[in-house]
């Protein structure tokens, strides 16, 4: 038999990228609202970490000792940036997992009391997958429909809360059809569009109804107080504002009332994992420190340049928005005008594929999207876009491009230049 020969896997690699991508030496990043580029001193408190804050933070010597102060210190750092108490933060994989713990516990855990929750038709899928789970198993739960926006109206919120007293406090009664849950994002990660939370948390309140908030786009970016707005779970991942992946929080009210009406300290939801004592009983398994740690030394960066961040993203996203809209016939622009995250773009192009919009970019050395990034492989236009009543020519020409505290001027500038010659090319085939 011959000698089997391979071919030099980093020429092939460079050769493949050149044929696919002309990239022009260039590498713009816009694509912040699927993941962020991880801050160099983050990478380094990371690193510190890993070399010299190895241990368990469940031993008792000194390296379990010192990871779990290093621990409880990122936990405080980042309680105090939503004005949380440290025993109120739990840490965990990501949001996907906050979230799901968050709605199909509280769900779980009080459901003698209703079974009826309420959200809406543009959440995340991790929001939508946990109630349709949870449908499926003897729950109702009512999808509030947002206006052409994507905005949410409190008062259809108000509206589609159940009552009913008579079987209120009957702990037993499978038939109860109370409202137990509201979950709501802060901000829709495809449009941008901001919802009125606070208003909404008021209404829960009111109610007696728990409500739950997908922060994940606003956390880092916007101010959030979790007194202040008066909700009962928020969940948060640290890879959207510069910190790791694979790791983020889920924040639980030590103010929820048990079924007697009293204030307890950390109400006590069911986990979904089971095994030892982490995160107060509550998410067993051997904290990651080095990624907590990543994810505090974001969230400190995030606090002390957020005015100046905002400030200088949205100035950037106003001049893109501007551009395209001016420069590009039969385009428009998706969300909200006013209330929408600083970085968030969303345009829809008649008569053009966002798919091939972004095959264009990505070749020019721009990378965008054309929607979430938990679904871009799938072919099926976006749940998003049919629920604010897009027609079929803008909903499968959409394209999301999100900035971060990284991008300049010159990149959007450029940016627009490139939408503009993409659409016009395109349009021609």
């Amino acid at each position: 038999m011959g000698k089997i020969t391979y071919p030099d896997s980093k020429k092939h690699a460079n050769e493949s990228l050149r044929a696919a991508s002309l990239q022009f030496d260039r590498h713009i990043y816009l694509d912040n609202a699927a993941t962020t580029r991880i801050a160099d001193e983050v990478l380094q408190a990371m690193g510190e970490a890993l070399k010299y804050n190895y241990g368990n933070a469940s031993s008792l010597h000194t390296s379990g000792i010192k990871a779990k102060n290093a621990l409880e210190n990122a936990r405080s750092r980042i309680a105090d940036f939503i004005n949380a108490e440290p025993s109120e933060i739990f840490f965990t994989s990501g949001a996907t997992e906050s979230i799901n713990t968050a709605i199909k516990q509280a769900a779980h855990t009080f459901k003698h009391k209703g079974n009826h929750i309420i959200t809406s038709t543009i959440e995340h899928h991790a929001v939508l997958n946990a109630c349709k789970f949870l449908e499926q198993n003897g729950f109702e739960v009512t999808y509030v429909k947002a206006d052409k926006s994507g905005r949410i109206n409190p008062a259809d919120i108000e509206s589609a809360i159940k009552e009913n007293n008579e079987t209120h406090n009957q702990k037993n009664d499978s038939n109860n059809s109370n409202t137990i849950l509201v979950s709501i994002m802060h901000a829709n990660n495809e449009i941008g569009t901001m919802q009125p939370i606070e208003e909404i948390a008021q209404i829960c309140k009111k109610h007696s109804v728990l409500f739950h908030t997908d922060a994940v786009q606003t956390f880092g970016k916007l101010p959030v107080d979790v007194k202040k707005i008066g909700m009962d779970f928020l969940s948060a991942s640290s890879h959207k504002l510069h910190g790791p992946k694979g790791v983020g929080l889920l924040y639980i009210s030590n103010g929820i009332k048990t079924e007697n009406n009293n204030r307890q300290s950390g109400i006590k939801l069911m986990p979904l994992l089971h095994g030892g004592t982490q995160e107060n009983n509550f998410r067993p398994g051997t904290e990651n420190i080095p990624a907590i740690i990543g994810f505090a030394k974001a969230v400190e960066i995030a606090q002390e340049n957020m005015k100046n961040d905002v400030q200088h993203i949205i100035k950037l996203r106003d001049r893109l928005i501007h551009s395209i809209l001016n420069k590009v016939p039969d385009s428009s622009l998706n969300g909200h005008p006013t209330q929408r995250l600083p970085n968030n773009a969303h345009f829809s192009f008649k008569f053009v594929e966002g798919e091939q919009i972004l095959k264009y970019l990505d070749a020019h050395g721009i990378e965008v999207s054309t929607g979430s990034a938990c679904t871009s492989k799938n072919l099926e236009p976006s749940h998003v876009l049919k629920a604010i009543g897009l027609k079929a020519a803008e909903l499968h020409g959409s394209v999301r491009i999100t900035l971060s505290r990284y991008t300049t001027e010159e990149e959007i500038d450029y940016c627009a230049e490139m939408v503009e010659e993409a659409v016009k090319k395109l349009r021609k085939i």
